[in-house]
C-alpha cells in the first residue's frame, strides 16, 4: 500500500481540492476572470423621440429612439462597458430589394452613431455590416432569381461600411457571411483613408433559429423569404466552422482585426497568434434563461447563470463578449 501511493501526483498525496477549500485560494488560482472590460452591449435603435418599444421575443430588451439610446450609452459608459453595438429597426417604407438604405448617409443607424459619438466620445461603437435590416426580402444580401448574390452584395456592403465609418463607427462587424467581404471592406476603408477603422467579422455564423428574436428586433423576420442556409453555415458542421475561422485568420493578418463567433460554436473555436476574438450571446439563449427564471424562480438564479455563462466564454478563449446582459453583468461585477 505504501508503495502504491509513494509517487507524487497520486492520491492521497495529491489533493486537488486543497486549492478549492477557501475563497481566497480559489481567487488566486482562477484561470479566467470576467471583467466589465470584456463586455460589448448590443442595443436596438428605432425612429422617433422619447420612444421605447419592448421586443416581445426578447424579454428585458427594448428598441430605443436616438435620444434614449444616447442616455443608455452614457449609463453603459458609467458602468465601465467599453463598447456598444448598434442595430437599427428600419422603417418598412425605406426597405428595397437592393437594400440601398444601408448606405444612405442619413439613415437611422448613421444618425445614431453620430449622436452617440458626439455625446459619449470615449465609448467604442460597433456596427453590423449586413443588409437584412434594410432589405425588403429580409436577407443579408441582394436576392436575384431566388438566390442571394455574393459579389453584387459585396458592393453594397462596402458602401455600408464606408458610410458607417464616416458617421463615426469604430468597428465594422460584417455578419452576412458573403465570401470575400473582409478583404474587400478593408481595401475600401483604407482607400478612403480610414486606416484605423477596425473590422470584426463573424467568422462562423450559423443559419440558426436562435437568431429569430434578433430578426424580430430589427424587423426582418416578418419579411424574410425562405431561409439563410445558402450563405450562413449549417449548424451541423464544426469542421467547416474551423475552416472558416482559419480562412478569416489568414485574411485578417492582412485585412482585419478580430472575429465574432456565435456562442453555440464556442467549444471548438481556436486561437491563433494575437488575433482578438469575441463571442456573441444569441438572443434565443437569453430567452431560454429568462423563461426558466420565470418558471422556477426559486431554483434558477439568473444572476449566477449570467456570470457563469459569460465566464464560460472567457474560458473558451474569447477576448470580448457581445451580450444583451452586459448592463446587468456590469452591475453585478461592480
Amino acid at each position: 500500500m505504501a508503495k502504491r501511493f509513494s509517487t507524487l501526483g497520486r492520491y492521497p498525496t495529491t489533493r486537488l481540492r486543497r486549492n478549492r477549500r477557501e475563497a481566497w485560494s480559489r481567487r488566486l488560482v482562477a484561470e479566467h476572470k470576467l471583467s466589465v472590460d470584456d463586455l460589448i452591449w448590443p442595443v436596438f435603435v428605432q425612429e422617433g423621440r422619447n420612444a421605447r418599444t419592448p421586443v416581445e421575443s426578447m424579454p428585458g430588451v427594448d428598441r430605443l429612439s436616438v435620444d434614449l439610446l444616447v442616455e443608455a450609452v452614457k449609463q453603459a459608459r458609467d458602468l465601465g462597458i467599453p463598447a456598444v453595438a448598434l442595430f437599427p429597426e428600419t422603417d418598412p417604407k425605406s426597405k428595397t430589394p437592393d437594400g440601398r438604405e444601408a448606405y444612405n448617409p442619413g439613415n437611422l443607424v448613421c444618425r445614431a452613431i453620430t449622436a452617440v459619438k458626439k455625446a459619449v466620445p470615449d465609448i467604442g461603437v460597433v456596427c453590423d455590416v449586413a443588409l437584412d435590416p434594410f432589405n425588403s426580402d429580409g436577407h443579408d444580401g441582394i436576392v436575384r432569381d431566388g438566390y442571394v448574390q455574393n459579389d453584387e452584395t459585396l458592393e453594397a456592403l462596402i458602401k455600408q461600411a464606408i458610410v458607417q465609418t464616416e458617421a463615426g463607427a469604430d468597428i465594422q462587424a460584417p455578419s452576412d457571411m458573403m465570401d470575400g467581404r473582409i478583404g474587400a471592406i478593408r481595401q475600401a476603408l483604407d482607400g478612403k483613408g480610414f486606416i484605423h477603422a477596425q473590422i470584426m467579422s463573424y467568422a462562423a455564423k450559423y443559419a440558426s433559429a436562435f437568431y429569430n428574436p434578433f430578426r424580430d428586433a430589427i424587423g426582418s423576420s416578418g419579411v424574410l423569404t425562405g431561409d439563410k442556409k445558402t450563405y450562413q453555415m449549417d449548424y451541423a458542421n464544426s469542421d467547416e466552422a474551423l475552416r472558416e475561422g482559419r480562412l478569416r485568420h489568414r485574411g485578417r493578418r492582412r485585412h482585419g482585426d478580430g472575429e465574432a463567433r456565435p456562442a453555440l460554436s464556442r467549444h471548438r473555436a481556436p486561437r491563433e497568434g494575437r488575433l482578438r476574438r469575441a463571442d456573441l450571446r444569441l438572443p434565443g439563449e437569453r430567452r431560454i434563461f429568462d423563461a426558466e427564471g420565470r418558471r422556477r424562480p426559486g431554483l434558477a438564479r439568473l444572476e449566477q447563470v449570467l456570470i457563469e455563462t459569460l465566464t464560460g466564454f472567457k474560458r473558451a478563449g474569447c477576448d470580448g463578449i457581445l451580450t444583451y446582459g452586459a448592463v446587468d453583468a456590469a452591475k453585478l461585477l461592480k
